[in-house]
């Protein structure tokens, strides 16, 4: 493949109105985490019914997920520009929906709008940037690409915290609006208008059946009284009706003229390998910022603010090992890099797994120097995880036809989402069938029962030492877990080929 017959700096400006896009659309991602008890104070949602805000945050992930991948195979079509602007005016409608609403219902709306906009920011810029640049040159630019999107999905609670003390949080979504405006210019006036390549009609049926597949899976998995059972009443036959849609997906795309993917034009086992990376490491991903949280706010007595700013170590070295990424994949290819990447983000899990309730006093010693620890593993595991961005993008971009570039980067972003979407409910699921399992046989010590207040106060002690460390064990165990999925996710990484040829 030859780059597209842009001027450098043209291609620059390019890919950095994509990157603000990108950038954009990720901050909106996690951004109501920070969010939340102000929602619940305007809406009037009580304490004790926590689940109601569930799916603000699932809403968003199923449409930026079940999108993506009929997007970005639009974009193949319709050309990168086009798509650009139509996701970038929807956004500015789901924005507005959100800020608007008056009650839960349409908030949720909004988010699900958001989110199908959202979806294809990415995957549209990564194909954009392996239509600009040759295969030898593009990994360092996927890299700055995958930068801006780990950087504003993990800095959106951050950005939602510090903008909605000034707004609250209505004005968050309303800021989003001139942002957008502002990206759209940006993609007006750089982005080059290119003669869609595609004839064919865009697959609506296999893309409606792959998001039918994993809309049923997010509702199968959602239980709204965890503590009780697993899986929720419905879980078992509306996750088997997703095998039965995802089959019917498979039969369909074997028999179709027109295919979401046509794996005639795709080197399949790299391709795979790559998927199942992404996968691995979505898990991997959200398992951190949820279980971190929960672990510092749990455990370590710190609010919402304090748990995300702890987070930072997480969140600043993602975009500094995906820029770290690119660069290496540029020199050494892509299979290496994303071995190592996986294998550093297991090493900072099996550290995390050693975690106790005391961990801020128990540091790394290193030499003469003593590490914080949780500073040290949290860096660990973002440095890693952002190491495997840039590679995965390369090598399904490359072994994939010109023509499947967008839907090849959805692709790659659909496996990570599904595996944050999968692997922490079911990671959680576990974590509290074992926590429920160790505090069983508690009993709350009740005054009465007692002959002196010394008495009572020791069998207190006693007890709450009991769940914490049953806590303990939930999180250290689930980070244990997770270690072996990122170093299942490294073997898998050894099958992504090294050669243009392969």
């Amino acid at each position: 493949m030859t780059e597209t017959v842009v001027p450098r700096r043209g291609r620059s400006l390019a890919i950095g109105a994509g990157g603000l896009a990108v950038l954009l659309g990720a901050l909106d991602t996690y951004v109501v985490i920070g969010l939340f008890r102000q929602i619940m104070e305007d809406l009037q949602i009580p304490v004790n019914r926590l689940e109601r805000l569930t799916p603000i945050v699932t809403g968003y992930l199923l449409g930026y997920v079940a999108a993506m991948p009929l997007l970005g195979q639009a974009s193949d079509r319709f050309g990168r520009k086009r798509l650009l602007q139509v996701c970038l005016g929807m956004f500015t409608i789901g924005s507005v929906l959100t800020a608007a609403a008056p009650d839960l219902p349409l908030v949720v709306t909004g988010r699900v709008v958001l989110g199908v906009a959202g979806g294809a920011l990415l995957p549209v810029t990564m194909a954009l940037a392996a239509d600009l640049w040759s295969y030898r040159r593009r990994a360092t630019v996927l890299g700055a690409v995958g930068a801006a999107q780990e950087l504003g999905s993990v800095l959106g609670p951050v950005y939602g915290i510090v903008l909605a003390a000034a707004t609250g949080w209505r004005g968050v979504f309303w800021v989003n609006v001139p942002l957008a405006l502002l990206a759209m210019v940006a993609v007006h006036f750089s982005v080059p208008s290119t003669q869609p390549r595609r004839t064919a009609p865009v697959d609506v049926l296999g893309g409606g059946l792959l998001a039918a597949t994993l809309g049923l899976l997010v509702v199968g998995l959602y239980n709204p009284e965890p503590g009780e059972q697993v899986l929720p009443g419905w879980g078992i036959p509306v996750l088997v009706t997703a095998a039965v849609t995802f089959v019917a997906f498979l039969v369909h795309q074997a028999k179709a003229n027109n295919r979401l993917i046509d794996p005639t034009r795709i080197r399949m086992r790299p391709f795979l390998a790559a998927l199942g990376v992404s996968l691995a490491a979505g898990a991997a991903l959200m398992v951190t910022l949820v279980d971190v949280d929960l672990f510092v706010q749990t455990l370590l007595g710190l609010d919402d603010e304090g748990g995300v700013l702890l987070l930072l170590r997480f969140l600043v070295a993602l975009p500094v090992g995906a820029l770290v990424g690119g660069v290496l994949t540029s020199r050494f290819g892509e299979r290496w890099v994303a071995v190592c990447g996986m294998l550093v983000s297991a090493v900072g899990f099996w550290l995390m797994s050693a975690w106790t309730a005391d961990v801020q006093s128990d540091p790394h010693v290193l030499g003469i120097f003593l590490l914080p620890r949780m500073d040290t593993d949290l860096a660990i595991v973002g440095l890693g995880l952002g190491l495997v961005i840039a590679p995965l993008s390369s090598a399904v971009l490359r072994v994939t036809s010109e023509e499947q570039h967008g839907v090849a980067s959805a692709g790659v972003v659909v496996a990570r989402m599904t595996g944050m979407l999968v692997g922490i409910a079911a990671l959680s699921a576990w974590g509290l069938h074992r926590f429920h399992s160790m505090t069983a046989s508690l009993d709350v010590p009740l005054p009465m029962l007692y002959s002196s207040d010394e008495a009572f106060q020791a069998a207190m002690d006693a007890y709450t030492d009991a769940v914490s460390e049953a806590m303990v064990t939930q999180y250290t165990e689930i980070f244990a877990i997770t270690g072996v999925v990122c170093a299942l996710g490294a073997l898998c990484a050894t099958l992504i080929s090294t050669r243009p040829n392969q």
